[in-house]
């Protein structure tokens, strides 16, 4: 469970490819962000339990159908890599886990294995070249860093990249107080400026920007 493969696509180009346990959450994790977990069926126990002894990530997913307990649910195909920080079991059978986003990646292909803990091969996303903030959209950097003062260094861990575009908003889409759908295309937007734009309208329809 865990571990990299590297296939030649036809146009040439290479394809990282990652086999991993997905964990179907109604939450959306971006890259770099923090997610605490509460753990507790035993499929994602043995999960953590794995992942820590190996050092692997796991991939978080919003749900597009079913629940986060009981039976597999249907995932976004568009998800994040998750790698444990931060763990502690104060109770028996709880596990309560910090993880952090990694790589976006894209579901190709899951299977439910015998204890229904939901296993996939994934596509890793490119990451694109560092893009600096615009000019004219630096308007959104005094509220970021407001946010990011607010909220500390346990949720919005250093180093703080307010010169990098993608992190500005991939920060700002994950505190925002919309629909997981709606962060969902967000995260699978591809173009860090057009993300800093739909958020700038966002935020300027609410006055929220000064």
């Amino acid at each position: 469970m865990g571990w990299f493969d590297f296939n030649r696509a036809p146009s040439g180009t290479t394809i990282e490819t990652l086999r991993l346990p997905i964990f179907p959450l109604n939450t959306v994790l971006f890259p770099g962000g923090v997610q605490p977990l509460k753990v507790f069926e035993q499929r994602y126990l043995d999960m953590a339990a794995a992942c820590m002894k190996d050092n692997s990530p796991f991939g978080i997913c919003l749900i597009a159908s079913g629940n986060e307990t009981g039976k597999a649910a249907e995932p976004h195909p568009v998800g994040t890599l998750a790698t444990i920080g931060d763990w502690e079991m104060e109770q028996l059978g709880i596990l309560q886990i910090t993880t952090r986003g990694g790589r976006r990646f894209r579901i190709i292909e899951t299977h439910s294995n015998a204890d229904n803990l939901l296993e996939g091969t994934v596509e890793l996303l490119a990451v694109g070249e560092p893009t600096g903030v615009p000019v004219e959209r630096q308007r959104l950097l005094p509220l970021l860093q407001r946010i990011v003062n607010d909220l500390g260094p346990q949720r919005m861990p250093e180093p703080h990249r307010f010169d990098d575009a993608e992190w500005v908003g991939y920060r700002i889409t994950e505190v925002l107080p919309i629909q997981n759908l709606a962060k969902q295309k967000l995260l699978e937007l591809d173009d860090a400026l057009a993300r800093l734009e739909i958020l700038e309208t966002f935020l300027d329809q609410r006055k929220l920007l000064g």
